[in-house]
């Protein structure tokens, strides 16, 4: 018997917008609305808006809440205080990468952790198994919504002030409550709108009302991807590990935390393999398992909307890795020629 999908608080929107919806990490999700071409040119040009609900929330909260997601979590946490937010990984024993993630610090022992819809369960109970007394961890996803407001004029749009990223703040929205999280997953200014679940429909509508564009999957991940920035099941999983990956700069190797020791042994000697962003030089779209030459797989691939050409991620060599070195891709039985570019592959122009 099939599993049937979960919606979010959204749903009935989407459908009567005609988005085409599709499966997702358990959910059904909007891929698209007008298409993602359009729905990514509007992120990059001014303001669009994604139902990201599906993600998963966590509260961690008690006097030892600190020490038990130091001791889970790659990044250091003595470097944020309350208001602000931090991009950390969630690592195995190998130092493999369980999930990436943003830990928000509500209060001194208090946290909001959003993860990646298909790690919810996994990740919940990595996090339950190593409680600590004097900790506790929930998870309060099914409470709230999360709309990803993202542009360079999104928070104009909003009416919001201005704000640092990786910082958040309680504010309001045409008298809707929601926690404005300064971060996003586009490489554009926005924010995170967390609002609670029943109040999400409301503030939909007025988010559209502001002018932005409903956009769907499909353009979050060309724009992510424009961005440089990993997926956790293509670019990142738990055998993967973060400096192979390029996040070395989320691991405070000085303090102890799942497969910090293997880290610093892959740091001491190097990485055999790196993740790197490419763009093709020849007509042709890189996907998902396709063979580097030399021993190399592409991870993520894509068309660029801003480019007009493909655009990838993929693990190769470390001597490979360099930006400018030529790489040849075996796209369905052809060899195209590709290019490692420097991070990010795009970038608007100011």
């Amino acid at each position: 018997m099939a599993q049937l999908l979960l919606r979010t608080p959204l749903h009935d929107r989407h459908v009567a917008l005609g988005a085409r919806m599709v499966p997702f990490a358990g959910w059904e999700m909007p891929v698209q609305y007008e298409g993602v071409s359009s729905e990514h040119r509007a992120v990059r040009a001014d303001c669009g808006v994604f139902d990201v609900s599906h993600m998963g929330e966590f509260e961690i909260e008690g006097p030892r809440a600190t020490e038990l997601l130091q001791a889970t979590l790659s990044n250091d946490l003595g470097k944020i205080g309350p208001g602000e937010a931090q991009y950390t990984l969630l690592t195995n024993e190998r130092g493999g990468i369980v999930d990436d993630l943003i830990v928000y610090r509500l209060e001194e022992f208090r946290y909001l952790l959003i993860v990646n819809a298909a790690n919810r369960d996994a990740d919940f109970r990595w996090l339950k198994e190593r409680e600590i007394p004097g900790s506790d961890v929930r998870d309060v996803s099914d409470e709230y919504a999360l709309l990803a407001v993202q542009g360079p004029r999104a928070i104009e749009r909003l009416g919001l002030p201005e704000a640092r990223q990786f910082t958040f703040a309680e504010g309001e929205i045409d008298g809707i409550q929601c926690m404005v999280n300064r971060t996003g997953y586009t490489g554009e200014d926005g924010c995170e709108l967390l609002v609670m679940a029943e109040d999400a429909g409301y503030l939909w509508d007025r988010v559209l009302e502001r002018g932005a564009v409903p956009c769907g999957l499909g353009a979050r991940d060309t724009l992510r991807l424009e961005a440089s920035l990993p997926l956790h099941g293509n670019d990142l999983t738990p055998d993967t590990d973060a400096l192979s990956a390029g996040l070395g700069w989320c691991c405070a190797l000085d303090k102890e935390f799942s497969g910090a020791a293997e880290l610093r042994e892959i740091r001491a000697h190097g990485p055999e393999r790196k993740l790197v962003s490419f763009v093709m030089e020849e007509k042709a779209v890189p996907r998902q398992g396709m063979t580097i030459e030399g021993g190399g797989e592409v991870t993520s691939g894509t068309h660029s909307p801003m480019l007009d050409r493909g655009i990838g991620m993929g693990y190769v060599p470390a001597g490979s890795a360099t930006p400018d070195t030529v790489l040849a891709i075996d796209v369905r039985g052809k060899s195209r020629r590709a290019r490692v570019v420097k991070r990010p592959i795009y970038k608007r122009e100011e």
